[in-house]
C-alpha cells in the first residue's frame, strides 16, 4: 500500500528577524494543525545534511523559506517542481539555496527526489538581529501556512485519485 506523506520543511534562523520566516510558519502550523494525516512538519533550521533522510522518505516536499524575490516585504511566491529547481539553480536568490540545492541533488543521486516539490518563498524586509519577524513577514505567515496546507491537500487528492486502491 502506497503511503503518501508530505514533508513541510521550514528553513531559517529565528535570531535574524525575517530570515526565520520558514521556522515561524512551521511553528504556526504546529500550533494550529498539530496532527494532520499524511503531513509532517520539520524545523530544518539553517540546513544540514541530516535533512537528506526525511526528504528522501517523503512523497511530497514543501519548503518554506525567506527568499529574495525582488518584491515588497511579505510577498509570497510559490515555485513548484521544475520552477523550484530553476529558482534554486539559476536565480541564486534563496538565502539557503546552496544547502537546499545540495539536498535536492542528494535526493536526485539516490533516486529519491520527492514526486512533487515546492518552495514557498517569503520576501524578507529585515535580516538583522531580532527574534521576531517584521510586521510584513508576520502578516505573511498565516498566508504561507495556508498555501502549504492547500498544496499538500491538493497533491494528496491527486495521488489518491491516480491510485484509488492504495497500491
Amino acid at each position: 500500500m502506497l503511503t503518501i506523506t508530505t514533508l513541510v520543511l521550514g528553513i531559517g534562523n529565528t535570531l535574524l528577524s525575517d530570515e526565520g520566516a520558514g521556522i515561524h510558519v512551521i511553528n504556526y502550523l504546529w500550533q494550529r494543525y498539530p496532527s494532520l494525516p499524511g503531513i509532517r512538519y520539520l524545523d530544518g533550521g539553517t540546513l544540514s545534511f541530516t535533512l537528506a533522510g526525511p526528504i528522501e522518505e517523503a512523497t511530497h516536499l514543501i519548503v518554506i523559506d525567506a527568499a529574495e524575490l525582488g518584491a515588497k516585504a511579505g510577498t509570497i511566491q510559490t515555485f513548484i517542481d521544475r520552477d523550484m529547481d530553476r529558482f534554486l539553480g539559476e536565480t541564486k536568490r534563496s538565502v539557503h539555496e546552496v544547502g537546499l540545492m545540495d539536498l535536492m541533488d542528494i535526493a536526485r543521486l539516490t533516486d529519491s527526489l520527492p514526486v512533487r516539490r515546492a518552495l514557498i518563498g517569503i520576501q524578507p524586509e529585515a535580516l538583522g538581529w531580532g527574534d521576531q519577524p517584521s510586521s510584513q513577514v508576520a502578516n505573511a505567515i498565516p498566508v504561507a501556512a495556508n498555501r502549504a496546507l492547500q498544496l499538500a491537500r491538493c497533491w494528496q487528492e491527486q495521488a489518491t485519485a491516480m491510485n484509488p486502491g492504495g497500491e
